[in-house]
């Protein structure tokens, strides 16, 4: 890919990431049927959009696009309302993650996304309640921590506590 368009994908999703959370923000300060709306099409736009950029160029990875921009694909995916969409995008994470050209730790998310949504445990514990700050369940939870190490993330129990302390 011509560094030109690896740059204006980035900025796109960037931008894209960032009226979300603009959004969120304006809904949590008015929460009005209004400002759920304005998030549901925008998640769905967003979603659209990273469908054509996957459909062309494949997942958008930090060594394509950069950090920063596959973070916010990440986030515009696990946002996205299309299971089949997810998995599909699970799975070329999952290799580029292999690959080295992927943060290990967006494969968790997405991994755990998929398996939450699927009714089946989540292998990294990263899909939390939001009802009763407890994990979802997990897969073999006496291995978790190490598995959580392994891809970047700390022990289980003090995302929890940071969670239950309003973080």
């Amino acid at each position: 890919m011509v560094p030109e368009l690896a740059a204006a994908l980035a900025s796109e999703l960037v931008r894209r990431a960032d009226e979300e959370r603009r959004l969120m923000r304006q809904a949590q300060a008015n929460p009005t049927p209004q400002c759920r709306c304005a998030i549901g099409e925008c998640r769905e736009a967003n979603a659209e959009a990273l469908r054509t950029i996957v459909r062309r160029h494949g997942w958008p990875t930090a060594d394509l696009v950069g950090a920063a921009a596959s973070t916010a694909a990440l986030m515009i995916l696990l946002h996205a309302s299309d299971l089949d969409f997810q998995l599909r995008c699970r799975d070329l994470i999952a290799q580029a993650a292999a690959d080295g050209r992927c943060p290990a730790l967006h494969h968790a998310y997405i991994a755990d996304h998929c398996a939450v949504e699927q009714g089946r445990p989540q292998f990294y514990g990263t899909r939390v309640n939001p009802l009763t700050l407890r994990p979802y369940p997990i897969r073999r939870p006496q291995t978790l921590d190490e598995r959580r190490r392994d891809v970047g993330l700390g022990p289980l129990d003090e995302q929890l506590r940071t969670l239950r302390d309003g973080g």
